[in-house]
């Protein structure tokens, strides 16, 4: 159930003066009418801003409900096309005075999502800054630590297409490392086997002296967490990159 909503401007302005109106307003209309859930409450928003314009009312009221529209979802594009819509059926003139109303609702220039925020939306774990390995990288990668005490973990993420060179985790005993995937989709290689499609969820274990490289799909963000094992005298050595023609045989 959505979120109960309450209304007190009947009391508050009219309680003494019209205690009957001030209960219709509070308690019926907006207590009852507003709280019914057979219709959403965006939804209700919009119908009650095309009836106050359909009845030429542009005063504030109309930006009361204006504002509510906005705070329940109702965006900038959505009652632009709204407005212009009804301008259709209900006058120009009223059209003209409804946008004058929502310019001053919608008025906060908001930067649209790049794709990197998108994909940090669809992900619970931060994506970072640029990864300082980038050189071992063909394309754009991010680096965020998620856990530095007791084993440590990192967010690994790859703009589409990017991969990191093939590198081997060598160790004299133990070592290693897994990849977790955590959002988009993605792929892991080892050296002279066919490619493992990542999706979330995903594990890899991946053994000391395994050649291997792991990055994205060509048309998809993609997150692994990374936990290197622990063992004795380990170290990682990078070799060439995956060129873009053994790459694309991936597609």
């Amino acid at each position: 159930m959505s979120e109960k909503i309450v209304q007190t401007a009947g009391r508050n302005q009219l309680g003494d003066f019209a205690p009957a109106f001030a209960h219709l307003n509070d308690d019926v209309l907006f207590g009852e009418v507003w709280n019914e859930e057979t219709i959403d409450v965006k939804t209700k928003c919009i119908i009650t801003v095309v009836s106050l314009m359909a009845s030429g009312i542009t005063d504030s009221s109309l930006t009361y409900h204006l504002q509510n529209a906005k705070a329940h979802g109702v965006t900038k594009e959505e009652i632009a096309a709204i407005i212009t819509h009804a301008t259709m059926y209900v006058g120009w003139p009223k059209g003209w005075a409804v946008f004058r109303l929502a310019k001053e609702v919608w008025n906060e220039e908001t930067p649209a999502l790049t794709e990197k925020d998108k994909f940090q939306n669809t992900i619970c774990f931060p994506i970072g800054e640029p990864n300082p390995y980038g050189k071992f990288f063909v394309g754009q990668s991010y680096l965020a630590p998620v856990s530095t005490a007791q084993v440590p973990v990192f967010n690994v993420t790859f703009e589409p297409g990017c991969r990191n060179n093939l590198h081997i985790h060598h160790a004299k005993s133990g070592g290693g490392q897994m990849l977790i995937c955590a959002g988009g989709k993605g792929y892991y290689q080892e050296w002279g086997k066919a490619a493992v499609a990542m999706t979330p969820g995903k594990v890899i274990n991946i053994p000391a002296e395994v050649k291997h490289w792991h990055g994205a799909a060509p048309d998809s963000w993609f997150s692994h967490l990374a936990i290197e094992v622990e063992g004795e005298e380990t170290s990682t050595e990078w070799c060439e990159a995956v060129s873009d023609a053994d790459y694309g045989k991936l597609q």
